[in-house]
Protein backbone atom coordinates (compact mmCIF):
# COMPACT_ATOMS: atom_id res chain seq x y z
CA UNK A 1 0.00 0.00 0.00
CA UNK A 2 1.27 3.42 -0.66
CA UNK A 3 2.10 5.27 2.41
CA UNK A 4 0.46 9.19 3.24
CA UNK A 5 1.98 9.90 6.61
CA UNK A 6 3.19 12.68 5.52
CA UNK A 7 5.71 12.67 8.70
CA UNK A 8 9.17 14.46 7.69
CA UNK A 9 12.05 11.53 8.53
CA UNK A 10 14.73 13.71 10.23
CA UNK A 11 17.99 12.07 11.39
CA UNK A 12 18.58 11.28 15.15
CA UNK A 13 21.48 12.78 15.59
CA UNK A 14 20.28 15.98 13.85
CA UNK A 15 17.22 16.71 15.85
CA UNK A 16 19.25 16.01 19.26
CA UNK A 17 22.42 18.23 17.78
CA UNK A 18 19.76 21.26 17.40
CA UNK A 19 18.00 20.66 20.61
CA UNK A 20 21.16 20.35 22.06
CA UNK A 21 22.63 23.33 20.62
CA UNK A 22 19.44 25.79 21.41
CA UNK A 23 19.13 24.62 24.83
CA UNK A 24 22.63 26.06 25.64
CA UNK A 25 22.18 29.39 23.59
CA UNK A 26 19.14 29.86 26.12
CA UNK A 27 20.97 29.00 28.95
CA UNK A 28 24.17 30.62 28.25
CA UNK A 29 22.92 33.99 27.44
CA UNK A 30 19.82 33.61 30.72
CA UNK A 31 22.64 35.38 32.72
CA UNK A 32 23.22 37.75 29.65
CA UNK A 33 19.81 39.14 29.24
CA UNK A 34 20.36 40.11 33.07
CA UNK A 35 23.11 42.81 32.37
CA UNK A 36 22.65 46.19 30.70
CA UNK A 37 20.51 46.31 28.04
CA UNK A 38 21.40 46.55 24.42
CA UNK A 39 19.68 49.20 22.18
CA UNK A 40 16.20 49.83 24.64
CA UNK A 41 14.42 51.55 21.83
CA UNK A 42 14.82 48.85 19.05
CA UNK A 43 11.16 48.44 18.96
CA UNK A 44 10.52 51.92 18.22
CA UNK A 45 12.92 51.65 14.87
CA UNK A 46 10.04 52.05 11.90
CA UNK A 47 11.89 49.15 9.98
CA UNK A 48 15.04 47.14 9.87
CA UNK A 49 16.78 44.28 7.53
CA UNK A 50 19.06 41.47 8.50
CA UNK A 51 20.08 37.93 6.54
CA UNK A 52 19.22 34.28 7.49
CA UNK A 53 20.72 31.07 7.03
CA UNK A 54 18.78 27.96 7.45
CA UNK A 55 18.86 24.07 7.66
CA UNK A 56 15.52 22.47 6.41
CA UNK A 57 14.70 18.76 5.87
CA UNK A 58 11.54 18.62 3.53
CA UNK A 59 9.79 15.84 1.93
CA UNK A 60 6.43 15.40 -0.42
CA UNK A 61 3.07 14.45 1.19
CA UNK A 62 1.52 11.85 -1.14
CA UNK A 63 -1.82 10.61 -1.45
CA UNK A 64 -2.88 7.53 -3.71
CA UNK A 65 -4.60 8.15 -7.26
CA UNK A 66 -8.01 5.72 -7.24
CA UNK A 67 -6.32 3.68 -9.99
CA UNK A 68 -3.50 2.25 -7.54
CA UNK A 69 -5.19 -0.95 -6.42
CA UNK A 70 -5.71 -1.48 -10.10
CA UNK A 71 -1.90 -1.50 -10.92
CA UNK A 72 0.22 -4.50 -11.41
CA UNK A 73 3.78 -2.68 -11.58
CA UNK A 74 4.34 -0.47 -8.50
CA UNK A 75 3.34 -2.18 -4.93
CA UNK A 76 4.01 0.55 -2.63
CA UNK A 77 5.64 4.05 -2.70
CA UNK A 78 7.03 5.99 -0.07
CA UNK A 79 8.44 9.43 0.26
CA UNK A 80 11.60 10.41 1.43
CA UNK A 81 13.41 13.30 2.61
CA UNK A 82 16.35 14.94 2.63
CA UNK A 83 18.36 18.18 4.10
CA UNK A 84 19.20 21.55 1.84
CA UNK A 85 20.58 24.90 3.12
CA UNK A 86 18.95 28.36 2.57
CA UNK A 87 20.49 31.70 2.79
CA UNK A 88 18.36 34.59 2.24
CA UNK A 89 17.73 38.36 3.51
CA UNK A 90 15.26 39.58 5.73
CA UNK A 91 13.07 42.86 6.13
CA UNK A 92 10.91 43.43 8.79
CA UNK A 93 8.56 46.66 9.40
CA UNK A 94 7.03 47.49 12.85
CA UNK A 95 3.67 48.15 13.55
CA UNK A 96 3.72 48.05 17.07
CA UNK A 97 6.50 46.84 19.41
CA UNK A 98 3.99 43.67 20.10
CA UNK A 99 3.36 43.20 15.78
CA UNK A 100 5.59 43.90 12.75
CA UNK A 101 5.47 42.13 9.39
CA UNK A 102 8.61 40.49 8.31
CA UNK A 103 9.56 39.40 4.13
CA UNK A 104 12.18 36.83 3.97
CA UNK A 105 13.38 36.27 -0.26
CA UNK A 106 15.32 33.48 -0.18
CA UNK A 107 17.13 30.63 -1.85
CA UNK A 108 16.75 26.85 -0.92
CA UNK A 109 19.65 24.90 -2.35
CA UNK A 110 19.66 21.01 -1.80
CA UNK A 111 16.80 19.12 0.38
CA UNK A 112 16.00 16.84 -2.50
CA UNK A 113 13.04 15.10 -2.32
CA UNK A 114 12.66 11.40 -3.08
CA UNK A 115 10.31 8.17 -3.81
CA UNK A 116 11.02 4.50 -2.76
CA UNK A 117 9.09 2.70 -5.16
CA UNK A 118 8.23 -1.54 -4.55
CA UNK A 119 8.15 -3.46 -8.04
CA UNK A 120 6.09 -6.53 -8.33
CA UNK A 121 7.93 -6.97 -12.04
CA UNK A 122 11.33 -5.29 -12.17
CA UNK A 123 12.53 -4.60 -15.85
CA UNK A 124 15.75 -5.79 -16.97
CA UNK A 125 17.14 -2.73 -16.28
CA UNK A 126 15.57 -2.02 -12.67
CA UNK A 127 15.91 -3.10 -9.20
CA UNK A 128 12.49 -4.78 -6.97
CA UNK A 129 13.20 -1.33 -4.93
CA UNK A 130 13.90 1.16 -7.18
CA UNK A 131 15.07 4.73 -5.80
CA UNK A 132 13.61 7.84 -7.66
CA UNK A 133 15.04 11.40 -6.55
CA UNK A 134 13.38 15.02 -7.60
CA UNK A 135 16.29 17.65 -7.28
CA UNK A 136 15.37 21.10 -5.80
CA UNK A 137 16.31 24.10 -6.16
CA UNK A 138 13.65 26.89 -4.64
CA UNK A 139 13.60 30.75 -4.90
CA UNK A 140 11.40 31.26 -1.85
CA UNK A 141 9.17 34.55 -0.95
CA UNK A 142 7.57 34.03 2.61
CA UNK A 143 5.67 37.09 4.29
CA UNK A 144 4.99 36.81 8.03
CA UNK A 145 3.25 38.58 10.66
CA UNK A 146 5.81 38.43 14.01
CA UNK A 147 4.28 38.39 17.47
CA UNK A 148 6.88 39.53 20.07
CA UNK A 149 6.48 38.65 24.11
CA UNK A 150 8.02 41.38 26.79
CA UNK A 151 11.48 41.85 26.21
CA UNK A 152 13.27 40.73 29.48
CA UNK A 153 16.72 42.65 29.20
CA UNK A 154 17.91 41.18 26.33
CA UNK A 155 15.97 38.38 25.87
CA UNK A 156 12.71 38.36 23.97
CA UNK A 157 10.54 35.19 22.34
CA UNK A 158 8.37 35.50 19.60
CA UNK A 159 5.66 33.58 17.11
CA UNK A 160 5.84 34.00 13.21
CA UNK A 161 2.98 33.09 11.06
CA UNK A 162 2.18 33.89 7.43
CA UNK A 163 2.11 32.20 3.60
CA UNK A 164 4.88 31.46 1.29
CA UNK A 165 5.07 31.46 -2.55
CA UNK A 166 7.61 29.18 -3.48
CA UNK A 167 9.78 29.13 -7.28
CA UNK A 168 11.54 25.66 -8.13
CA UNK A 169 13.69 26.06 -10.75
CA UNK A 170 14.56 22.63 -11.39
CA UNK A 171 10.88 21.82 -11.97
CA UNK A 172 10.75 19.42 -14.69
CA UNK A 173 7.03 19.40 -15.43
CA UNK A 174 8.03 20.31 -19.03
CA UNK A 175 10.74 17.24 -19.52
CA UNK A 176 9.86 14.85 -22.56
CA UNK A 177 12.02 11.84 -21.93
CA UNK A 178 10.32 11.68 -18.35
CA UNK A 179 10.00 7.84 -18.23
CA UNK A 180 11.80 7.13 -15.38
CA UNK A 181 10.11 10.58 -13.43
CA UNK A 182 7.91 12.07 -11.01
CA UNK A 183 7.17 15.48 -12.77
CA UNK A 184 6.71 18.53 -10.63
CA UNK A 185 4.93 21.80 -10.98
CA UNK A 186 7.14 24.72 -10.87
CA UNK A 187 5.04 27.02 -8.69
CA UNK A 188 3.85 26.47 -4.68
CA UNK A 189 1.62 28.29 -2.26
CA UNK A 190 1.09 27.60 1.85
CA UNK A 191 1.44 28.79 4.74
CA UNK A 192 4.20 28.96 7.79
CA UNK A 193 4.09 28.87 11.57
CA UNK A 194 6.64 28.72 13.92
CA UNK A 195 8.75 30.11 17.12
CA UNK A 196 12.25 32.11 17.54
CA UNK A 197 14.14 33.31 20.14
CA UNK A 198 15.80 37.29 20.10
CA UNK A 199 18.70 38.15 21.56
CA UNK A 200 19.95 41.74 21.98
CA UNK A 201 23.40 42.42 21.68
CA UNK A 202 25.27 46.28 21.34
CA UNK A 203 25.00 46.04 17.46
CA UNK A 204 23.38 42.88 16.25
CA UNK A 205 20.14 40.85 17.16
CA UNK A 206 20.87 37.50 17.06
CA UNK A 207 17.41 35.15 16.69
CA UNK A 208 17.67 31.22 15.83
CA UNK A 209 14.11 30.01 14.98
CA UNK A 210 12.41 26.45 14.12
CA UNK A 211 9.32 27.25 11.82
CA UNK A 212 6.92 23.91 9.82
CA UNK A 213 5.93 24.84 5.91
CA UNK A 214 3.44 22.69 4.21
CA UNK A 215 2.17 23.73 1.20
CA UNK A 216 -1.77 23.69 0.15
CA UNK A 217 -1.13 23.45 -3.60
CA UNK A 218 -1.28 20.03 -5.56
CA UNK A 219 2.66 20.17 -7.31
CA UNK A 220 2.63 16.80 -8.75
CA UNK A 221 2.05 16.80 -12.45
CA UNK A 222 0.90 13.95 -12.96
CA UNK A 223 0.98 11.62 -16.48
CA UNK A 224 -0.73 8.56 -16.98
CA UNK A 225 1.42 7.14 -19.28
CA UNK A 226 4.43 6.85 -16.86
CA UNK A 227 4.66 3.92 -14.33
CA UNK A 228 6.10 6.40 -11.51
CA UNK A 229 3.54 8.98 -11.48
CA UNK A 230 0.12 7.49 -12.53
CA UNK A 231 -0.12 5.61 -9.19
CA UNK A 232 -0.10 9.13 -7.43
CA UNK A 233 -2.33 11.63 -6.95
CA UNK A 234 -1.58 14.61 -5.32
CA UNK A 235 1.64 15.75 -3.79
CA UNK A 236 2.29 18.39 -1.55
CA UNK A 237 5.10 19.95 0.16
CA UNK A 238 6.33 19.44 3.61
CA UNK A 239 9.53 21.38 5.14
CA UNK A 240 10.82 21.67 8.90
CA UNK A 241 13.49 24.82 9.18
CA UNK A 242 15.96 25.68 11.47
CA UNK A 243 17.44 29.15 11.24
CA UNK A 244 19.77 31.48 12.62
CA UNK A 245 18.72 35.09 11.83
CA UNK A 246 20.78 38.13 12.13
CA UNK A 247 19.63 41.85 12.15
CA UNK A 248 20.79 45.51 12.77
Amino acid sequence: MLDCKGIVVYTSFFRKSFLFSILSIIISFSAFSQREEHRPNHDNWPYYFGMSISYNSSTLHPSKHPTFIQNDSVLSVEPGSSGGIALGLIGTLQLSPRFSIRANPQLIIGGAKYFTYSLKYPTFEEKAIEKKTLPSTIVSFPFQVKFNSDRIGNFRTYLVGGVKYDMDLSSNSQARNAEELVKLNKYDFGIEAGIGFNFFFKFVTFSPEIKISNGLSNIHSRDVNLKYSNVLDRLQSRMLVFSIILED
